[in-house]
């Protein structure tokens, strides 16, 4: 009988997230967001930044406009 543990994927910078690490923040709708620190969670949920202008994260896109 073999475990397998799941990893996730932090929903702001995209990094995986080890089983046991990282925060689970559930929406009052039932979406569960997994973040790898509490520097991505501040970011996406209070600051509200978008990780794709952030040099620092996975999702980063470089160039001019993004929209």
């Amino acid at each position: 009988m073999s475990v397998q543990l799941q990893t996730h994927k932090c929903a702001f910078c995209g990094r995986d997230v080890a089983p046991g690490h990282g925060i689970m923040y559930v929406r009052n709708n039932g979406t569960v967001l997994w973040f790898c620190s509490d520097k991505c969670r501040k970011n996406m949920l209070e600051l509200r930044r978008d990780p794709r202008r952030l040099k620092w994260t996975a999702k980063y896109k470089k160039g001019g406009s993004l929209g």
